[in-house]
């Protein structure tokens, strides 16, 4: 049985930073044998601080279902894409070079950094009132980061690719004019929906996790001129039985805006794409809920991640 805390083949966990750096490492040593490693496994180890608020700068993760969790599923997805994709080439395809690969990951790692919430901010409580601009946060960010590892030439382009995985933009108005860059652009976006979505726990985090960052980041309603509110979503159980319908936009996200870049997890695997078939599985799931009790029938218990001094959600932001 798959363990809730393990990828999609079981093999990987994911919530240790550890696992997922010596996964990504040996795909990279695979693909280029004598290509240095450094960046790579320091970018593991600065990220693991952050998110356990061991930086000065900012405090701990504190979006239970952002948390290092997804960045370490996404991460391990990215790189299962680019090693697709290098396998799947054929004549006249570009390949991917090493550095190319490093920014993949990095971006990957990066991607939902703006969640975190600097040390010095007086006007938000939580990460999640990030929502709307956590894209452009960590952009900014990540475009620092690479300028310190000595990688500014690259800089510019990880700040544009993490866009891929927002919808501040539309894949299609990112300007990118490298065939090959947008290709990783699109593997990002698309690692970034397929790890989520195939988690094992995913309908539990639905419900009990993602609900409350929206609740916060006001994604689940908004309030009207009229002063009324709008309700978006009215619970966690609605966000699950919503699924369904997320999953169909979801797919034409990724045929789409993001041009299959899927398929290259067929060509990691050797046939089989057990991203897909994991999403498929928790959307038959969520379609046997509608009208049912989620409480009798959602009972995964998703790993805690989240450091001792993240405090906790409120259930209605307006009484927090």
């Amino acid at each position: 049985m798959r363990r809730s805390d393990y990828d999609v083949t079981n093999l990987v966990q994911t919530t240790a930073a550890a696992a997922v750096r010596d996964e990504i490492m040996r795909l990279f040593q695979g693909l280029y044998e004598y290509a240095p490693g450094r960046l790579l496994q320091r970018a593991f180890q600065d990220i693991e601080r952050l998110y356990l608020g061991e930086d000065a700068a900012y405090y701990a993760c504190d979006t239970s279902y952002h948390d290092i969790q997804h960045v370490l599923d996404v991460t391990l997805a990215m790189g299962r894409l680019m090693d697709g994709y290098q396998r799947s080439r054929r004549n006249g395809t570009p390949a991917l070079p090493p550095e190319l690969f490093v920014l993949g990951v990095l971006s990957a790692l990066f991607h939902d950094f703006g969640y975190l919430r600097r040390r010095s901010d007086r006007r938000h409580r939580y990460g999640a009132e990030y929502t709307l601009t956590h894209v452009a946060r960590g952009s900014t960010y990540l475009r620092r980061y690479m300028r310190r590892q000595g990688t500014g030439r690259l800089a510019e382009i990880a700040a544009k690719l993490l866009h891929y995985t927002g919808y501040e933009r539309r894949a299609e108005s990112i300007r990118i004019g490298d065939t090959l860059l947008r290709r990783v652009g699109h593997m990002l976006g698309t690692a970034d929906i397929i790890a989520q979505m195939a988690d094992r726990c995913y309908l539990e985090k639905c419900r009990d996790r993602l609900y409350p960052e929206f609740l916060i980041g006001g994604l689940a309603r908004r309030p009207l001129i009229s002063g009324q509110m709008h309700v978006l979503v009215a619970s966690g159980e609605e966000l699950v039985r919503q699924t369904p319908a997320f999953y169909h936009n979801a797919l034409r996200r990724l045929d789409v805006q993001l041009a299959r870049a899927y398929e290259y997890a067929t060509y990691h695997f050797g046939g089989q794409n057990l991203y897909l078939e994991e999403m498929q599985k928790n959307v038959r799931y969520a379609k046997l809920l509608d009208g049912g009790d989620s409480g009798e029938m959602l009972r995964r218990s998703p790993p805690d991640t989240l450091s001792d001094d993240a405090e906790p959600y409120p259930l209605d932001p307006a009484a927090g």
